[in-house]
């Protein structure tokens, strides 16, 4: 921080602050507890388009909303601004809340948004979020490990380092953002140990009214998805822990007031389980 930064800060009478704040996959149910405290204590709220939008309804009359959702390939509010928001609400002596969708950390840029905040002398707040990269599987009852299935797991964004996944089949592979590059990605993971026979599950809308899901196999998924018009925002997961999937299990679309039924630097999270 620069001694100019520092001083416009020390100089302001009441400096706010600013909470990041995971939404978790999309029903408002699935926020924490300290994440709602945080809503209903905000005087801005800066939102995305894939977080808990029903909770917006809820907000005080006086609270300001700022809608800065991004749609793929088009992001009408650039990050840089999102950040230069944060701080100019901050500095005005705003409590602002960064309302995203899943965990700020995961995919969610919100490591970017932290860094920018304290070098501006603005006080800052991770609240964790379940990441729709576990929560959307579950939907479809695909578990992420399975005992004598798959003991770990790859998140990516579908946009880089496919040929870097590590495993085979027994090393479950789960894809965000990957819908438009669904054919090139399904090629490059085929050609390894999985093979074109490896289950694929794609869960589009999580939690949301158009839930759906597409079983297929890398051999076949880009072609399925195309059939059946496949669109963003989706999960894809890849691995034997497909076979798992229940259908039976998949809820009808949940209104506001019912419940569903059911840290990374990198753009490539690996984390592993010990068989229990």
């Amino acid at each position: 921080m620069n001694d100019t930064t520092a001083g416009s800060v020390a100089g302001s009478e009441a400096v706010g602050s600013v909470a990041l704040v995971g939404g978790g996959p999309g029903h408002p149910d699935l926020i924490t507890v300290r994440g709602r405290q945080l809503l209903s204590a905000a005087d801005v709220v800066i939102a995305d388009r894939l977080g808990p939008r029903a909770l917006l309804d809820d907000l005080a009359p006086g609270v300001e909303v700022i809608d800065v959702g991004k749609q793929p390939h088009h992001h009408p509010v650039p990050q840089t601004r999102i950040n230069e928001l944060l701080v100019e609400h901050a500095r005005a002596g705003k409590r602002v809340v960064r309302l995203k969708g899943g965990d700020p950390f995961v995919f969610g840029r919100g490591g970017e948004e932290a860094a920018f905040c304290r070098e501006a002398g603005i006080p800052v707040e991770v609240v964790p979020g379940v990441t729709s990269a576990i929560a959307v599987p579950s939907i479809a009852g695909i578990p992420v490990t399975h005992r004598g299935v798959a003991a770990g797991f790859t998140v990516l964004s579908a946009h880089t380092d496919i040929d870097e996944v590590p495993g085979g089949p027994e090393h479950t592979v789960i894809l965000l953002m990957g819908v438009s590059g669904l054919a090139a990605t399904a090629a490059t993971l085929a050609a390894g140990r999985r093979g074109t026979d490896c289950p694929v599950a794609i869960v589009e809308d999580g939690y949301g009214e158009g839930q759906r899901v597409t079983v297929g196999t890398l051999g076949s998924i880009a072609a399925d998805a195309a059939v059946r018009g496949v669109r963003s925002p989706a999960v894809i997961v890849v691995g034997d822990v497909v076979r798992l999937a229940d259908p039976d299990l998949l809820p009808a679309p949940a209104s506001h007031g019912a419940a569903p039924r059911s840290t990374a630097s990198s753009r490539t999270a690996h984390h592993r389980e010990a068989s229990q």
